[in-house]
């Protein structure tokens, strides 16, 4: 027994990704093309065990309809298309044709790129669109791992949009540990804490941060008085 976190250490990691992570091969080449991507962008991706968490709690919810605010070059996606029924569809919301287009590549390989909607655009935009078009209340689950400067407004549609019990995953929650250093103040680190405070105590919702890569937040939709449904 415990009272904190283990440390992750290389070996630790390994066993984890050896032992508790099922990545299907089709992601495993994915991970490999990411790995040789330029500095500054081939660490972009999820991590293989995130991955396997967000296909379990898929398939746990039974989600059918789910939402991803930031694709690249699709890994995330990959692991959410694969994780739900041949009924199930995906809206991808990203602004960049060029590593998207990689994503394509790699859904038509898995045979899933007809359970994937892309839209191009900011997410911003596209999330008020979602909602023009009745979108309130239709997502099971959505992951978040975006534009970090917008992650509050963000938030809240997306929260719109997700039905009462629906989950949410919010990625970089930690920001590389950036959050607590005081001496940090872009745009994208003031943005992670304020949407860490604010799902702190936000009563709408049920949360959970989880040491897991870059640490994330777990957030479940709430039904009732304090939820506005």
């Amino acid at each position: 027994m415990t009272v904190k976190s283990t440390t992750l250490t290389d070996e630790l990691r390994e066993y984890l990704l050896r032992i508790g992570v099922r990545e299907p091969p089709v992601m495993a080449t994915l991970r490999s093309e990411n790995d040789r991507l330029p500095e500054g962008v081939h660490d972009m991706p999820i991590a293989p065990e995130q991955a396997a968490l967000m296909a379990f709690l898929i398939e746990t919810v039974g989600a059918k309809r789910c939402l991803e605010l930031g694709t690249f070059t699709g890994y995330s996606s990959l692991a959410v298309a694969l994780a739900l029924p041949p009924d199930g569809r995906l809206v991808c919301l990203d602004v960049s044709e060029e590593w998207t287009s990689i994503a394509r590549r790699w859904w038509a390989e898995a045979g899933v790129a007809d359970r994937i909607e892309l839209r191009l655009g900011p997410a911003l935009e596209s999330l008020r669109h979602l909602l023009a078009e009745g979108g309130a209340g239709s997502f099971d689950f959505a992951f978040m791992d975006a534009d970090m400067e917008n992650n509050v407004p963000e938030y809240e549609l997306v929260l719109e949009l997700l039905r009462p019990g629906g989950l949410l995953m919010v990625d970089n929650v930690f920001w590389g540990g950036d959050v607590i250093r005081p001496e940090v103040e872009d745009a994208s680190t003031r943005g992670v804490r304020a949407l860490n405070g604010l799902l702190a105590a936000d009563g709408r919702v049920t949360l959970s941060m989880l040491p897991v890569a870059d640490e994330i937040s777990l957030v479940r939709k709430r039904a009732g008085p304090e939820s506005g449904v």
